[in-house]
């Protein structure tokens, strides 16, 4: 389009000035719309980056920066005045050497019979030579010569014929599999080397296979006592089973941890877990098919809410609300900590609790400009319910850090392996995988729970006669 001059405008009759005056409103529209788009780019390349500070991405992705040339002044190691660490002596071990003394080394006098000033003790740790044990069974085949039936000889429990390894090389290899993420290679690797038993691949996916359906029975008796609880914390996350997405989910109580992957990350997973049940409290994000959980009333993780409002501050420096809605939240986090400890009264702490619910609601009805912001209030209007359970309920926790930290060795497992090549190995990671976090829960030894976890043991046939 061709724009005339100002001499030109007088000689336009009324017509080309109106044809005139519409296409320039047609091109201020378009501009407009292109300046809206350009700073909405803008606005979107000025967000700050997104780190472990401001939002869920893990501190392993959070970008590094170089160590300064200038050389610390600060001296490394302890402070002063820090105790010294040294490893504890063992209390009975299993050889004693005595370096005594019998003569003085100076004037050659006898010192056998004199007492020691000091007895000082040191300690070697040292792991003798692996060597395994193999147990052969020798079973009588007999064909009976006046009804041709074949007889075979009984074989004692744990020395069954389908059974090449004893519990305890079983229980390594699902160790090195599972808690420690080898792959199937190396660990046929760290068993020959480290243990001298040689198995192939093949041998260690059956193993992990027969893990997988012993821990079942024992997964779902957890899972009972989880669903029957009166708290529960949930989460999940992606997995990969045959090379499409599947989802990771974990339900914690303080009874066990129940984990499971299945195909979706919809509500009707948690309505199959928990079925008919209702649980009095549930914590978990802000995720919505965990919104529908079948429960009394819900607890918000506060440490993600934490991380949303940091992220409006670093994008917004000068946004008082998101501060101030921070700081409420830690507030409220350490009064419940400071009750829970004794630290203060009933009647203290109940009118802590209405002073910062009070300011709770004043906080959502402040007026707000910055995009992010209204974001969050329009986030904390909708969920005010859910956002100082814990005050009200002792049990249950402001955050949800136990679940996260419950699906973190399964992220760090996806990530080695990426990913299960068949169904039956997910269903097997996560029957295995709860058997091993209820057992860490407990306080219980891992790789022992995973011993007994494996059938009767074999070594002591050694002690008796050969079966």
């Amino acid at each position: 389009m061709t724009i005339p001059s100002v001499e030109q405008l007088d000689q336009l009759s009324r017509e080309d000035l109106l044809t005139l005056v519409k296409d320039l409103i047609r091109i201020v529209d378009q501009q407009q719309k292109r300046i809206a788009e350009l700073e909405a780019e803008i606005a979107q390349l000025r967000q700050p980056p997104t780190t472990s500070s401001n939002s869920s991405q893990p501190p392993s992705r959070d970008q590094k920066a170089n160590r300064p040339n200038k050389k610390r002044r600060k001296k490394h190691g302890p402070p002063k005045g820090h105790p010294k660490y040294s490893r504890p002596l063992v209390e009975q071990p299993d050889q004693i050497v005595v370096a005594a003394v019998e003569e003085c080394q100076h004037c050659h006098a006898n010192l056998k019979g004199a007492e020691p000033d000091q007895i000082i003790k040191r300690q070697i740790t040292e792991i003798p030579p692996v060597k395994p044990v193999v147990i052969e069974t020798r079973q009588d085949k007999k064909t009976c010569p006046h009804c041709q039936q074949i007889n075979y000889g009984a074989l004692p429990k744990g020395l069954e014929e389908e059974r090449y390894f004893g519990p305890n090389p079983e229980a390594t290899v699902i160790y090195y599999k599972q808690p420690q993420h080898l792959s199937y290679e190396r660990i046929v690797e760290t068993m020959r080397d480290l243990h001298g038993v040689t198995l192939s691949e093949g041998a260690v996916a059956a193993i992990l296979k027969r893990g997988g359906q012993k821990a079942q029975p024992a997964a779902e008796k957890i899972k009972q006592q989880v669903i029957t609880s009166p708290v529960i914390k949930s989460d999940e996350t992606s997995a990969r089973v045959k090379g499409r997405n599947w989802w990771q989910w974990v339900f914690i109580s303080d009874a066990g941890v129940y984990h499971t992957i299945v195909r979706t990350r919809g509500a009707a997973e948690i309505n199959t877990v928990m079925g008919s049940l209702c649980v009095e409290i549930w914590v978990c994000d802000c995720f919505s098919s965990q919104l529908k959980a079948p429960a009394k009333v819900f607890q918000l993780c506060l440490a993600h809410q934490l991380r949303d409002l940091q992220r409006v501050i670093d994008a917004a420096p000068g946004e008082r609300w998101a501060r101030q809605m921070q700081k409420l939240f830690r507030d409220a986090i350490h009064l419940r900590n400071r009750f829970r400890d004794g630290e203060m009264t009933l009647d203290g702490f109940s009118r802590r609790v209405s002073e910062i619910e009070n300011d709770l609601d004043r906080l959502l009805e402040r007026s707000l400009t910055n995009e992010g912001a209204c974001k969050l209030q329009a986030r904390y209007i909708t969920h005010r319910d859910k956002l100082l359970t814990f005050l009200h309920y002792p049990e249950a926790p402001p955050t949800n850090n136990e679940s996260e930290r419950a699906l973190r060795p399964s992220v760090v497992h996806r990530k080695v392996t990426n990913g299960f090549r068949s169904e039956w190995g997910a269903k097997a990671y996560a029957a295995i995988q709860t058997v091993i976090a209820t057992a860490k829960l407990k306080g219980e030894e891992v790789f022992q729970t995973l011993v007994n976890l494996m059938g009767t043991p074999v070594l002591p046939f050694l002690e008796g006669s050969s079966p």
